[in-house]
């Protein structure tokens, strides 16, 4: 029966080991590389579970310990990747003792792992676009990535066993080797499985295109586009524009650049970025704005298109082709995506034209999340991204003990922080996860990525009792224990800074002060209403005469009335 992969026949070989599909390609190279991915990544996780697919990763590799193999392993999105760099020899017993380790990973490691993890998490740092997936996704899937691996709490051995006996399995993997031949000697005996399609996307943006606020320095733009061709040339024309526009003409930017990169089998993330100096901020948000839209009105020099056309034919005549290609055609196998030949991806990109990338720029801008330091783009046509929930949740209300304006609400369906500016509400029902603390405080994340932190300390009236209560509404899967807190971590309310009191001095002098305005006030009201008697019985009234003295009367009794309320404030 034919296939897909029959299409790359005279580029690479297929055949299955241990009934993995298995791609291999010869290399010039003195040593052969080998990968074994799997279907499984951070996007397949929940927040309360997040870190699981990192710690077998880890626990696959403990028992390789110290050794001058290049060897290593990735977790991703959508799959986990172990490969290899060595002999023939050295590969083989590699990607055994990998497989050997799924089948029964070493739990008496598993603690260790967590806070191995724990310390790698602490030492990575976010990044310029760190929090853009959790504005788009939420707390779910593919806005993963934006979180801690909560799961390094409180995954027990048996969570992560059955993660690896139903992900980690040769119907969810594909092999590739940069080897003539599949070396001989290996067992990659896994259970069976079946291979699981990546996860669907949620989206917790309502309307696009939609910006955020961010740090100082950095302009980042997102945009999920359909897989093509014309969307990989794309996102290089754009990347050559804004370092045209920003560096080399406006001088605003030192690094200025687009990437393209697969999600899954159908969509692709954009994505745009540009730093700049805190003074030239504006400058570089309305130019990265500029270019988009120059690209989108279609002025796109062919010149443009076939600089870029030019470079990505060039690696196609690369020696080793085929061996070069083996990690994204098995990427693709594995995730469902149309295999292409060298011939047929060389058409595509000869029929690419200047019109197919201003359609991808129009798109990318349709699905654009725009992250900007300072001011808002409102007037670009972007939509700040929602900062607040719709809707608040009914119960028990329990004031800050920091802010008079603010109330925590713990209801039946969810909870509630209600400021001056809206609320922010976490239903139980669409929940991600919740870290609960020995001292009573709970962090409750929803699926929407709003969060709202429960500090007894910190708010009156969240007794034992209530707590218990929120703990029994919500859901026990999304329950994440964490450590307790030492007691100089345990936030306290701030003091509220108390008006000082008035000396006797000076509220002898302010009382005097009024006296003083007020009795002028009285006197000259006093002036103006016979003044204005004698004028109104007289034959020929001079009444201009007497609105001037009533003018002049106004400011004196506007005076009186600010001290007077000054006093009161004073006084307390």
């Amino acid at each position: 029966m034919t296939t897909e992969l029959d299409l790359l026949d005279g580029v690479l070989s297929h055949t299955t080991t241990d009934g993995i599909p298995t791609l291999y390609a010869p290399t010039s190279a003195s040593e052969i590389t080998a990968g074994l991915f799997f279907r499984v990544g951070r996007a397949d996780e929940t927040l309360a579970t997040a870190g699981i697919t990192h710690l077998v990763e880890h626990l696959a590799l403990h028992r390789l310990g110290l050794s001058d193999l290049h060897y290593n392993g990735a977790t991703a999105n959508t799959y986990t990747l172990f490969h290899v760099t060595g002999s023939e020899e050295e590969v083989v017993r590699y990607l055994n003792s990998v497989c050997a380790a799924l089948r029964d990973l070493p739990m008496d490691r598993l603690e260790t792992e967590k806070e191995i993890l724990r310390t790698e998490a602490a030492g990575r740092g976010g990044g310029p676009n760190h929090q853009m997936p959790l504005w788009r996704y939420g707390a779910q899937n593919y806005g993963l990535t934006s979180y801690n691996e909560l799961g390094t709490w409180s995954l027990t051995a048996g969570h992560v066993r059955h993660w690896a006996e139903t992900r980690f399995t040769r119907d969810n993997a594909v092999l590739w080797i940069t080897s003539g031949q599949v070396p001989e000697g290996l067992d990659l005996t896994l259970p069976h499985g079946t291979r699981l399609p990546a996860p669907a996307a949620t989206s917790a943006l309502p309307v696009t295109p939609a910006y955020i606020h961010g740090d100082d320095g950095h302009v980042v733009l997102t945009s999920v586009v359909r897989r093509s061709t014309a969307a990989t040339v794309f996102a290089d024309v754009l990347g050559r524009a804004l370092f045209q526009d920003l560096r080399q003409e406006g001088g605003y930017s030192y690094s200025a650049e687009a990437d393209y990169t697969p999600r899954d089998a159908e969509y692709a993330t954009l994505t745009a970025y540009a730093d700049s100096l805190p003074q030239k901020q504006d400058a570089v948000v309305g130019g990265f704005v500029d270019t988009l839209a120059r690209l989108r009105a279609g002025r796109i020099e062919q010149s443009e298109l076939d600089s870029v056309r030019a470079k990505l034919l060039k690696m196609y005549d690369v020696p080793d082709f085929g061996a070069a290609s083996l990690p994204s055609y098995a990427l693709s196998l594995l995730l469902g995506h149309r295999i292409l030949s060298p011939e047929q991806r060389r058409a595509e990109l000869d029929a690419v034209t200047v019109a197919d990338l201003r359609e991808v720029a129009r798109q990318a801008w349709a699905d654009a999340l725009l992250q900007v330091p300072g001011r808002g783009v409102d007037w670009a046509g972007l939509t700040l991204a929602p900062q607040y929930s719709q809707e608040a949740v009914t119960g028990t209300r329990h004031p800050s003990l920091e802010d008079d304006k603010v109330t925590l609400v713990i209801g039946a369906e969810g909870v509630s922080l209600l400021t001056p500016r809206g609320p922010v509400t976490v239903r139980y029902d669409a929940m991600s996860a919740m870290t609960v603390r020995p001292d009573g405080a709970r962090a409750l994340t929803g699926h929407d990525g709003f969060s709202v932190t429960v500090e007894p300390t910190l708010y009156k009236g969240v007794t034992p009792e209530r707590i218990a209560a929120l703990d029994a509404a919500v859901p026990p899967t999304a329950a994440v224990p964490m450590p307790a807190r030492e007691p100089d971590r345990i936030p306290q309310p701030r003091k509220r800074a108390a008006a000082p009191a008035a000396s006797g001095r000076s509220t002898w002098l302010w009382t005097l002060g009024l006296w003083a305005v007020g009795l002028l006030a009285a006197v000259w009201g006093l002036l103006c209403a016979v003044i204005t008697a004698d004028e109104a019985s007289a034959a020929n009234p001079e009444w201009d005469a007497v609105v001037g003295v009533w003018i002049m009367w106004l400011p004196l009794a506007a005076v009186t009335a600010a001290l007077y309320r000054a006093r009161r404030r004073r006084r307390g």
